[in-house]
C-alpha cells in the first residue's frame, strides 16, 4: 500500500510538467518496472486508462516511439464524468443499494459483472462501456473479491467456558499420561478419475486428465475417512469407510485405532478422553453414539470420558488442523482413483513437527436409521459432569 502512495505522489508532481508522449512512456516505464498488475497500479495512481499505457509498452517493446504531433492542451478524449457528472454517484447506488441506492434494485439478486452494470446504467439514460464501468470500479477503490468465511454467528454463551473445560481435562489426561484423541469424519470423497483439489508439478501442457463430470451418483464410489488424532503423541490414524457415516462406524474407527495403535502405545492406560464435534455420527444427542461407546468401553476396560466441542466450533477441534488440512495437502491434485490409493496417500502424510498417520480400509457395512430402545439407554453406566452433562460425560465399563 504504502509503494502504491509514493507511486502515486510521484507522478502527481511530475506529469504535469510532461507532454503528452512523455508522459505515455514515463508511465509505461514504470509499469514494466513493477511487473505483473504494474499497469493497473500505475492506471489506478495516474488516473490514465490502462489502454494508453498497454499501447505505450507496445511502443517500447517494439522500438516504434517516433516524434508524433502533441496534442493541444486540453485535446483528447474527455472522461466520461466531465459530460456525464453524476455517472459515478448513479453507478454506486446500483453496485452497493443497500446501503446507496435503491433495495429492491433487481442488480442486488444477481452477479454485477461490469456488463450488467453498463446496462444498468444504459437503462437509466447513461451511455458506457463495460470497460469504462470497470474503470470507475477501480477508481472508486473497488474489486472483484470472494466471500471470506468470518461470520460464525449467535455463540453459546458457555462457550469459552466449555473451552476451558476441554482445556483443563486434556492436561491432566495427559499429566497421568492417559490417551487424549481428537475424532470427526472428514469430507466424503469421490472415488474415481476426478478432479481433485490444488496443484501439483507436472510437466509443461502435460496436466493430469480427469472426467469432465463428477456428479453424484448411487453408483460412483464414495470414500468415507473417520480421523483419530492422538492429541498426546502427534499420531494419527484414519480408518476409510466405503458405506455409511453412522455412530457405529465412528466407534469401529476408535475400535481400530485403540487396537491397532493406541493399546500397544499405553499399555497401562485405564481411562481414554475423546475430544468431538457436537453433531454428526459423534452428535452428543445421538443415541448410538453412547450405546456404541458403552460396548467399547465393556469391550477394553477403559472408562471414556467425552467433551464435545459447543455448536459452531468446529474448527477449534484439533484433528481438523493437525490432521485432515495435512491429508488434504499429501493428496492436492491427485484425483483419487481407488480406495487404495487414498489409504496410501493418507498413509504417506507427514510434517516437518513429526506427525505419523497411519490408514486402513474398512469394508464393512453400516446400515442407517438403527433404532436405540430405552431399555439400551437405561443400561448405559454413563456419568454426566456438573458442568453441561450433555457435553461432557462419562461412561465406565
Amino acid at each position: 500500500m504504502r509503494k502504491e502512495q509514493n507511486i502515486e505522489e510521484k507522478l502527481a508532481i511530475v506529469l504535469p510538467h510532461l507532454n503528452e508522449k512523455q508522459r505515455r512512456l514515463l508511465l509505461a516505464a514504470e509499469a514494466k518496472a513493477l511487473g505483473w498488475g504494474g499497469v493497473s497500479k500505475v492506471a489506478k495512481a495516474s488516473g490514465i486508462s490502462r489502454m494508453t499505457i498497454h499501447k505505450a509498452l507496445g511502443e517500447i517493446e517494439n522500438q516504434a516511439v517516433e516524434n508524433e504531433r502533441i496534442r493541444k492542451p486540453g485535446g483528447g478524449r474527455k472522461d466520461i464524468t466531465e459530460y456525464q457528472p453524476d455517472i459515478i454517484e448513479k453507478l454506486e447506488a446500483i453496485v452497493d443499494p443497500v446501503t446507496r441506492g435503491d433495495p429492491r434494485s433487481p442488480l442486488k439478486w444477481t452477479c454485477k459483472s461490469t456488463r450488467q452494470l453498463s446496462k444498468a446504467l444504459a437503462r437509466k439514460g447513461y451511455s458506457i462501456s463495460h470497460v469504462s464501468v470497470a474503470e470507475l470500479l477501480h477508481r472508486l477503490d473497488y474489486s472483484l473479491q470472494a466471500n471470506a468465511k468470518n461470520l460464525e454467528g449467535e455463540s453459546h454463551p458457555d462457550r469459552d467456558a466449555q473451552f476451558n473445560f476441554i482445556n483443563t481435562r486434556v492436561k491432566a489426561f495427559l499429566k497421568r499420561q492417559q490417551p487424549v484423541i481428537s475424532v470427526d469424519t472428514k469430507k466424503k470423497e469421490l472415488v474415481g478419475n476426478y478432479k481433485n483439489g490444488g496443484r501439483e508439478w507436472q510437466p509443461e501442457g502435460s496436466p493430469e486428465q480427469v472426467e469432465v463430470h463428477d456428479f453424484g451418483s448411487p453408483k460412483i464410489s464414495k470414500a468415507i475417512p473417520y480421523g483419530i488424532y492422538d492429541i498426546g503423541k502427534n499420531m494419527g490414524w484414519v480408518n476409510v469407510g466405503i458405506d455409511h457415516d453412522t455412530s457405529s462406524f465412528a466407534v469401529a474407527s476408535i475400535r481400530r485405532w485403540w487396537f491397532g495403535m493406541g493399546k500397544p502405545l499405553y499399555r497401562n492406560a485405564s481411562e481414554l478422553m475423546i475430544c468431538a464435534d457436537c453433531g454428526g455420527s459423534n452428535g452428543y444427542r445421538v443415541r448410538l453414539w453412547k450405546v456404541e461407546l458403552q460396548r467399547f468401553a465393556h469391550e477394553t476396560g477403559l472408562k471414556i470420558t467425552t467433551c464435545h466441542f459447543p455448536p459452531g466450533t468446529s474448527k477449534w477441534n484439533k484433528i481438523e488442523h493437525r490432521l485432515f488440512s495435512h491429508i488434504s495437502m499429501n493428496w492436492r491434485g491427485r484425483p483419487l482413483v481407488s480406495h487404495e490409493v487414498i489409504v496410501k496417500l493418507i498413509g504417506q502424510t507427514t510434517t516437518e513437527t513429526g506427525l505419523e498417520v497411519r490408514a486402513q480400509l474398512d469394508k464393512k457395512r453400516y446400515p442407517l436409521k438403527v433404532k436405540v430402545t430405552v431399555d439400551e439407554m437405561e443400561k448405559i453406566n454413563i456419568k454426566p459432569h456438573k458442568f453441561h452433562g450433555e457435553w461432557n460425560y462419562s461412561i465406565s465399563p
